[in-house]
């Protein structure tokens, strides 16, 4: 055996396809990382008709990709919006055709403010803006109520 194979100063040429790597990378990262919270700020919010939610989380020097899928955007009590400081809960996830890493969103509430009065506040203004506050569309009381 040569001195160079003993203390493999020459490893074995491995050549990887695209799609391989970004699968082991995934692996690696899923593998690691299946469970994390993280705290930033949204931007770049944009739900999408699926019933998906994409945004990205950011800090002072970095940021990620997000995901929330329609079933798990179903269960939360507000929806994110561009500047909101939250804390999410997600798993890290290679999205394999581009090689991009992302989180798939599982929970996410508000930071600051009570994820119960962001969610109210959203409701006020959505009801506001169907007119349900309107004037002319309160009826008088009556004269004996029961």
């Amino acid at each position: 055996m040569s001195q160079a194979n003993l203390f493999n100063l020459m490893p074995e040429r491995r050549v990887w396809k695209v799609s391989e790597l970004n699968a082991r990378i995934g692996e690696l990262l899923e593998g690691t990382l299946p469970d994390i919270w993280l705290e930033g700020e949204v931007s770049n919010y944009r739900p999408a008709q699926s019933g998906h939610l994409y945004f990205t989380l950011k800090d002072a020097q970095s940021q990620i990709r997000c995901v929330c899928f329609r079933d798990q955007a179903r269960g939360l009590k507000f929806r994110p919006q561009d500047g909101l400081s939250v804390t999410l809960r997600g798993a890290l996830s290679v999205y394999q055709p581009r090689g991009e890493y992302q989180i798939y969103v599982s929970h996410i509430e508000p930071v600051g403010a009570g994820a119960l009065q962001v969610a109210f506040e959203q409701l006020k203004k959505r009801l506001a803006d169907e007119g349900l506050f309107e004037e002319g569309r309160k009826k008088p009381l009556p004269l004996l109520p029961r």
